[in-house]
C-alpha cells in the first residue's frame, strides 16, 4: 500500500470531515443559497452562535453598533465570511488534536493575511483568500496524529533550516503535501482549496498559480523566524510589496490575526 494511503487510512479521526461543515459547504453548493438556511445550521449550534456573535462584534471586523441578534450578524457578515468561520470553528478540535493549537493558530494566521493582502492588493477575492489560507496545512495533521513525538522532531529539525517536506519524507515516508492532497480528494474540496494544498510549496505547478503563490508567501511570513530570503520577490513586487516593507506588513498581518484568535479560542 502507498504510505500516503496507509497514514491516511490510520487516522480514524480525521478520515471524515467535521459534519457541521458539510452540511454548510452543501447548502453554498446550492444554485440559490438563502441566509435562512446557513442561519439554521449557526443556531443550532452553540458554540458556533457564541464565536460568530463574539467575531461580530470584535475589532476584527469593527462594526460601529453592539451586534446581539444572530440573524442580523449573519446578514453583516455575509454568507461566505460566515462559511469562513464556521469552517475555523470547526476544525479547531482536529487542528488542535494534531499540534497543540499551534497548527491551527499558524493557520488562523495565514488566513488572515491571504484575506488582509487580497483586500490590499485586489489579487483575488479576500473571502476566498481566506479560507485557501486556512486550509492550507491540513495534512500536517495526518503526520501529527500518526506520532506526535515524531513529528515535534520533524519540527524540531526543520526549524534548524532543513525544508520541511524534506524532513517529513526522512521520518514518514511522505509529507503533507501529498496526505493533505488524498484528503482534500475524500473530502471533496472545490478545486481552488485543493490546488492550494497540494501546490502551496510549488504554485508553479499549479493551474491557478496566484493563490497558491500568495498562500505560500504568507506562510512564509508567518512563520516564527522570518526569513525574507526565502519569499518570492517576483510575486511580491506583482503584489505592489517592497521587500523593504516586509517586516511591516508582517507585523501587521499578525495584530490582525491575533484579533481573530483571541475571538475564536
Amino acid at each position: 500500500m502507498d504510505k500516503t494511503i496507509e497514514l491516511v487510512n490510520g487516522v480514524k479521526d480525521i478520515q471524515a470531515m467535521p459534519s457541521v461543515i458539510v452540511r454548510v459547504l452543501n447548502v453554498m453548493k446550492k444554485p440559490t443559497v438563502n441566509m435562512k438556511e446557513l442561519g439554521d445550521i449557526v443556531m443550532y449550534d452553540q458554540s458556533l452562535t457564541i464565536k460568530i456573535l463574539a467575531l461580530v462584534n470584535s475589532a476584527y471586523y469593527g462594526f460601529s453598533q453592539q451586534i446581539s441578534s444572530i440573524n442580523i450578524a449573519l446578514s453583516l457578515l455575509g454568507m461566505v465570511k460566515v462559511k469562513n468561520i464556521i469552517v475555523a470553528v470547526a476544525m479547531k478540535p482536529m487542528m488542535s488534536g494534531a499540534g497543540d493549537k499551534e497548527l491551527w493558530k499558524h493557520s488562523i494566521r495565514v488566513a488572515a493575511g491571504c484575506e488582509y493582502l487580497a483586500k490590499l492588493t485586489k489579487i483575488m477575492d479576500a473571502d476566498e483568500a481566506f479560507i485557501a489560507g486556512f486550509i492550507h496545512d491540513i495534512g500536517k495533521m495526518v503526520l501529527h496524529m500518526t506520532n506526535p513525538k515524531m513529528y515535534e522532531k520533524v519540527i524540531e529539525v526543520a526549524k534548524s533550516g532543513h525544508d520541511i517536506l524534506e524532513v517529513e519524507k526522512k521520518y514518514f515516508d511522505s509529507d503533507h503535501v501529498r496526505t493533505g492532497s488524498l484528503l482534500a480528494k475524500r473530502w471533496q474540496l472545490p478545486i481552488l482549496l485543493a490546488n492550494i494544498v497540494s501546490y502551496h510549496h510549488a504554485p508553479s505547478l499549479s493551474s491557478i498559480p496566484v493563490p497558491c503563490n500568495l498562500v505560500c508567501a504568507v506562510d512564509k511570513l508567518m512563520q516564527e523566524t522570518l526569513d525574507p530570503s526565502q519569499i518570492d520577490k517576483d510575486f511580491m513586487k506583482t503584489m505592489g510589496i517592497d521587500m523593504e516593507d516586509i517586516e511591516d506588513l508582517r507585523n501587521a498581518i499578525m495584530n490582525k490575526a491575533e484579533l481573530l484568535i483571541a475571538e475564536l479560542t
